[in-house]
């Protein structure tokens, strides 16, 4: 929590120095007792409100002008809210590798469901664009908030030979630039712009992963990255089984260079998961809400707390 006015927090020493007050006049209420009365008849001088409890009146009118102090000093705290605009590119992995069937049906169908669900969870001021990439990089559809156009190119995605990562990474951050106004790209902020990267193995064409990864970083585009698949991936090529596992640590790097994350998912599930919190990553930003209300409605509950309980015990409010 934060304040706006944190310099009027010092009031609280009034409110520190009232409880020592009290303090110091039960005090003195006990010491003159004891001086003035015979024992036998102190439990006579003594308050109707016997123990602790005769002190929760006051304690909660003390509280009650603690929380008015902090309601003047407009407290702060950080809230989550979608965003009402920005730029997400999707950058999906169709090269022959994704026709591995290690995740069911394929690792490519059940990309193609994962991708789908994202995209229609995300908050509708987002702009969502896909890019596909094998031995190249395409730009399939660009950033738009036409949900149904990006799923339709999502239900059309096929696969084919080579893994040009480093090139959807780039493709992926050219869009961002032209769907963003010059004067935010020139503005030095941070961008409201994201891309997230699904590929199930090792760069093998184009520029490496890394250096594209540099490119975007340099911009403030981070890159989320899942490396999707098992070390059981198995294709067949001419006849030829291959070996297709997963390159998680690729993707990590990519993820760490531009200050986003890196997830894994090794089934269709644990892909749900994963773009669950890209979501709530991606479609949501923090905003500073002042929560002022709450600390004054603590106060108002508090005073009434405090006048119930003294007319039950005394007659009085306090």
């Amino acid at each position: 929590m934060s304040f706006l006015h944190p310099d009027r927090l010092a009031l609280l020493l009034a409110v520190v120095a009232l409880a020592g007050a009290y303090a110091a006049v039960q005090r003195r209420n006990r010491a003159a007792a004891a001086r003035y009365a015979l024992p036998a008849r102190h439990a006579a001088l003594r308050p109707a409100r016997r123990g602790p409890a005769r002190h929760a009146g006051p304690l909660l009118a003390m509280v009650a002008l603690a929380a008015l102090v902090v309601a003047v000093a407009q407290p702060t705290r950080a809230e989550a809210v979608a965003r009402e605009q920005g730029v997400v590119v999707l950058a999906v992995d169709v090269s022959a590798s994704m026709s591995a069937t290690d995740i069911a049906p394929t690792r490519l169908d059940a990309a193609k469901a994962g991708a789908t669900g994202f995209v229609e969870g995300l908050p509708e001021g987002l702009h969502v664009g896909l890019v596909a990439f094998d031995g190249t990089a395409r730009l399939a559809v660009a950033p738009t908030t036409d949900r149904a156009a990006v799923v339709a190119a999502i239900g059309d995605l096929a696969e084919g030979p080579g893994t040009a990562a480093g090139e959807g990474i780039a493709t992926s951050l050219a869009a961002v630039q032209a769907a963003l106004s010059p004067t935010l790209l020139a503005s030095g902020e941070d961008l409201p712009a994201s891309i997230v990267l699904l590929s199930d193995g090792a760069t093998t064409v184009g520029r490496s992963a890394e250096s594209a990864a540099a490119e975007a970083a340099k911009v403030g585009v981070p890159v989320t990255t899942i490396s999707f698949g098992t070390p059981d991936g198995i294709v067949t090529f001419d006849g030829e089984t291959v070996r297709v596992p997963a390159d998680p640590e690729t993707m990590r790097a990519v993820a760490e260079a531009t200050g986003a994350r890196s997830f894994e998912a090794a089934s269709a599930d644990e892909l749900g998961d994963v773009y669950a919190d890209i979501s709530t990553a991606v479609g949501t930003t923090t905003e500073r809400r002042e929560v002022t209300r709450s600390f004054v409605g603590l106060a108002v509950v508090a005073l009434l707390g405090a006048g119930a309980l003294g007319l039950a015990t005394t007659g009085r409010v306090l």
